[in-house]
């Protein structure tokens, strides 16, 4: 088989998305499966019963969450395709989107990144701070962009890549909550010089979480990336600025500044005009009061 499809789903009902892709498969004649990955869901699950019915489809169940980076490791291992398209299933396709794209890109390069972009429109007004965050990022993830930087703008959302290159390197399962675990794939697949190259190929994201769910993401992100202890080092801005701050003896005036104002922080970005600036002064801060232990 040439191309395993592979959707890790937890909680969220993709079958919209494994329709469109189906539609894509049939009209570009591809030889491939759609693999979606149930991670030990507790809701939204119905979907699952009606799309095993449809032709290249199958749903793997877990008993067991193991959380996102053992999740897509499981999936790469029951794929039989010789290539792998893992697609977040909070993703969306449009009509530009193509899979032959990446099939006509495989003399150039074994690991493709097609991109992401966001709905013009918020599709969740209760969303102002995750949509106003991915809308600034949106304007830098253009292949020419993505592609002087490439492991550092590696993403998995929409990620084409060999079946064996992906199984010699893997998800770091050391990612037991959420975050990192794409940032580290790409901090391996440099450390190992295995190119990657990225393409105008975006699929949709319209998962987009209210403001205090993100928020609460996000934090949890930030304590992987504590936990982590340096593996992401010179490959993280946050992490790097942080890290600055030590050397300068600043991080002590700093941690002090985001207790005493921290509040007032946070009531910013739950709100319906949440401030990016603020949005990063948050991180860090919220990173510097982190116990070396987190």
């Amino acid at each position: 088989m040439t191309l395993s499809i592979l959707i890790p789903t937890y909680n969220y009902n993709a079958r919209a998305l494994v329709h469109e892709l189906l539609q894509v498969i049939e009209r570009e004649s591809i030889d491939a499966e759609i693999i979606i990955g149930d991670d030990a869901s507790s809701c939204e699950t119905a979907w699952m019963d009606e799309v095993t019915a449809w032709n290249r489809v199958q749903v793997v169940h877990y008993a067991e969450n193991a959380g996102r980076a053992a999740h897509r490791n499981r999936m790469a291992e029951a794929a039989e395709g010789k290539w792998l398209l893992f697609i977040d299933c909070d993703a969306s396709v449009e009509n530009d989107f193509s899979i032959k794209a990446y099939l006509n890109k495989t003399s150039e390069a074994n690991v493709i990144c097609g991109g992401l972009r966001h709905p013009d429109i918020n599709p969740t007004p209760e969303a102002t701070l995750r949509y106003k965050y991915e809308r600034a990022a949106d304007r830098h993830r253009t292949a020419t962009e993505r592609n002087k930087n490439p492991y550092a703008n590696f993403t998995p959302f929409n990620l084409f890549i060999l079946r064996d290159v992906f199984l010699s390197i893997r998800f770091n399962e050391d990612c037991k909550e959420y975050g990192y675990e794409d940032a580290l794939l790409g901090v391996e697949l440099k450390q190992q010089h295995i190119p990657v190259l990225h393409i105008d190929n975006p699929l949709v994201h319209t998962g987009l979480e209210s403001n205090e769910i993100y928020l609460k993401k996000t934090e949890t992100a930030l304590r992987t990336l504590k936990s982590l202890h340096g593996k992401m080092h010179g490959y993280s801005l946050l992490e790097n600025t942080a890290n600055k701050l030590q050397r300068w003896h600043l991080a002590g005036i700093y941690r002090y500044v985001f207790k005493v104002s921290s509040n007032c922080m946070r009531r910013n970005l739950l709100g319906q005009h949440p401030n990016l600036t603020i949005f990063s002064l948050y991180k860090l801060g919220y990173f510097l009061n982190l116990s070396p232990q987190s």
